[in-house]
């Protein structure tokens, strides 16, 4: 689950000092309240112009996404592809699969988007690519699983996103009073912090995003 960590008068005048949403995400971000399940999930706004902005900033050849549920984040991480550039996504639930194809298509995207539906672990070794940006927004117990089998497949140089790195506040508690998805994300932002291999930063943005720069193998 997504919240909002930060004073709602504070998140909503980020919001309205933020770029509006393309056409497209906002009427997925309308469908998906609507109609999906546990629509707090979606990136949302803020999140999404962070994410297309880091996108942007980077112009990354390929894009790896873990966890696409309607295909938000996609979309935004998809805006800063280089010209030639391709982002792959992968998600466990097929039901979506459908909904997600068809706001790639509205934005424009369809060819530079390549779904991959079934578990994460299985798909990620079938990939014979190099990313320049890797965004892991999946199941919390895998991160560090996640980060594992993508560290090779990202050149140095290049980035790791990892979404609800502060789940809901939970990793600020007492361990014995976390959560299972809490306690995890506490062990993945432990790891990060202690891979020589990597600068990072934890940015307090919604439910916490942290970005890694690959700098060594």
């Amino acid at each position: 689950m997504t919240v909002v960590l930060i004073p709602p008068a504070i998140n909503k005048y980020a919001e309205d000092h933020t770029s509006a949403e393309m056409p497209a995400l906002a009427a997925l971000n309308r469908e998906t309240n609507m109609k999906v399940e546990m629509p707090v999930m979606l990136s949302g706004k803020l999140q999404g112009w962070v994410l297309q902005m880091m996108s942007h900033m980077a112009k990354p050849r390929r894009i790896l996404e873990i966890g696409t549920y309607t295909g938000y984040s996609a979309i935004c991480l998809a805006q800063g592809l280089a010209e030639d550039g391709h982002l792959h996504t992968i998600d466990i639930n097929e039901e979506l699969q459908d909904m997600c194809f068809r706001y790639f298509c509205e934005a424009g995207l369809e060819k530079k988007i390549t779904q991959h539906i079934g578990k994460a672990a299985d798909i990620i070794p079938a990939l014979d690519e190099m990313f320049d940006m890797v965004f892991i927004d999946a199941d919390k117990q895998n991160y560090h699983l996640y980060y594992d089998m993508v560290f090779d497949k990202v050149p140095v140089g290049g980035f790791i996103l990892a979404d609800n790195v502060l789940f809901e506040g939970d990793v600020v508690l007492p361990e014995e009073q976390m959560g299972k998805n809490g306690r995890a994300m506490h062990l993945f932002n432990e790891k990060i912090k202690n891979d020589t291999r990597v600068e990072h930063v934890l940015l307090p943005v919604r439910d916490g995003i942290m970005i890694v720069r690959k700098i060594a193998n």
